[in-house]
């Protein structure tokens, strides 16, 4: 088992390793569909993976809408950019507030026509190290599934078309994988009804996610079959994940000139705040794989799941 584990982290550092070299190697002119006015927007930019998402996107030449739930801390972010010569504006958003969608939503619209390029970062979670309370699983939920979904909802009406098409990403997690071989849902039955474009929902993943919210109360939930990693933030990104392929299913059929793609990718286990600075990847590479995805030359594939610059079954 060690030297599994020994073999499967050479392979992990070595891939970083080719990540970080590839970061260094420009987009060449022909592949750049972007330009200084191709907007977007990164929810929860003002530190971690967000902040550092909106960097390299910045630094590839887009102009970049930086969002934050506090003022204060959004414009710190901001102004540290825009030092540094990079085009990032503030807006405040907060994504569990419909007032707040809507100021922001009628904001870029007034401002800039619309948008190209979507970044769902914005999101929380309680659990750090070995821990696995639910006590906050409402808030995870509301916060990584609602919000983001909420997002989505407000600003897809004002993704600008275009031949390269815009994007959407979402920032995910592997642990939130249906089929993954750790951490799944127990309930084979339910595991194939999320998994099968036929029979996925939203009325599915909501019913999912409110009878785990149920459990949550009652105290039942550790025999509901449910992650038994980080439960709740796992069952938030289990939630996005199936949201992101119904939804690109909904938009495929858009004509040429107004598609969007839409694509979730796991970071990993990234040294920020949020895993109490305890990961074993740099917010350099855990941002990498978002901004690939936002900057790919052509008609980019939709509705799949990323990790290090490569597709990953759900």
């Amino acid at each position: 088992m060690t030297g599994r584990k020994e073999k499967t982290k050479e392979r992990r550092e070595k891939r970083l390793q080719e990540i970080s070299l590839l970061r260094t190697i420009p987009y060449s002119d022909h592949q750049r569909w972007w330009a200084s006015e191709t907007i977007a927007v990164v929810t929860g930019g003002n530190r971690g993976i967000g902040f550092e998402i909106t960097r390299q996107l910045a630094g590839h030449g887009l102009t970049v809408v930086l969002t934050s739930r506090d003022t204060t801390v959004g414009v710190e972010a901001v102004n540290v950019l825009q030092e540094a010569g990079l085009n990032v504006v503030f807006h405040q958003l907060d994504i569990v507030d419909p007032s707040s969608m809507k100021q922001f939503a009628d904001w870029i619209k007034e401002t800039y026509g619309g948008l190209d390029v979507l970044v769902n970062n914005a999101g929380v979670n309680f659990n750090i190290g070995s821990e696995n309370s639910v006590e906050h699983a409402e808030q995870v939920i509301k916060t990584n599934y609602y919000g983001t979904k909420s997002v989505i909802e407000a600003l897809l009406p004002l993704m600008r078309p275009s031949a390269a098409g815009a994007r959407i990403v979402n920032v995910s997690s592997r642990l939130g994988r249906l089929n993954g071989r750790r951490n799944r849902i127990g309930d084979v039955a339910l595991r194939e009804q999320l998994s099968n474009l036929v029979t996925l929902t939203e009325e599915l993943i909501d019913d999912t996610l409110t009878k785990f919210l149920e459990q949550v109360k009652d105290g039942s939930w550790t025999l509901g079959g449910w992650p038994q990693i980080f439960t709740d933030y796992s069952m938030s990104k289990l939630a996005i994940n199936c949201y992101s392929r119904l939804l690109a299913k909904k938009l495929s059929d858009r004509p040429d000139g107004e598609k969007i793609c839409v694509n979730c990718f796991c970071p990993g286990w990234v040294r920020t705040a949020m895993t109490g600075w305890a990961g074993n990847i740099s917010v350099e590479d855990g941002a990498d794989t978002g901004v690939w995805l936002a900057l790919l030359p052509g008609q980019p594939a939709s509705g799949k799941f990323f990790a290090e610059r490569r597709e990953v079954n759900f």
